[in-house]
């Protein structure tokens, strides 16, 4: 074999400049590629420190707002406690006045904060009501409500608690 024949591409002709062309072609491409995967991780470094940033700026609004309602609930233990303290000295009326104080300040608290009771008036509705008993009541429509053995409650639009009734066969 001579030399001409063991390296491709040798000689003359339109191969000759194809070689230098493709070598350029796969250069920019290469170029090209690594742009993109520099993009990639770029991007991907971004995110991930906009989940981490996320992740706690939610956990700091969570401690606040527990923080808020705590704020809120302080004034109610020290009512609990000055009732604690009438019950030491045996004020039953005393006693009985300051609970229905705790309760209202406490039920005030709550609402502020968006709870509400949900209504067990009228129809079993299974969305805001747990059925625990279905008994034959005299006089009661079929699927209505006739005892509420726990009331329910919503915060916002969820509920939070359904409410256990007993419903009219």
């Amino acid at each position: 074999m001579t030399e001409h024949e063991l390296k491709p591409n040798a000689g003359t002709g339109p191969e000759e400049g194809a070689v230098p062309a493709e070598v350029d072609r796969i250069a920019e491409l290469e170029r090209e590629r690594d742009e993109y995967l520099d993009a990639l991780q770029r991007l991907k470094a971004e995110f991930d420190n906009f989940r981490k940033r996320t992740a706690s700026e939610r956990a700091a609004q969570s401690a606040r707002a527990s923080e808020a309602l705590v704020k809120e609930l302080l004034p109610v233990v020290d009512d609990l406690e000055r009732a604690l303290v009438a019950a030491e000295e045996h004020e039953e009326a005393k006693l009985e006045d300051g609970v229905r104080l705790v309760h209202r300040a406490l039920a005030d608290v709550l609402a502020r904060a968006g709870l509400a009771e949900i209504d067990t008036n009228g129809r079993f509705d299974p969305h805001f009501h747990e059925a625990l008993l279905a008994q034959p009541v005299e006089g009661a429509e079929p699927g209505s409500v006739v005892q509420v053995l726990q009331k329910g409650y919503l915060l916002g639009d969820r509920v939070l608690r359904p409410a256990r009734v007993v419903v009219a066969e």
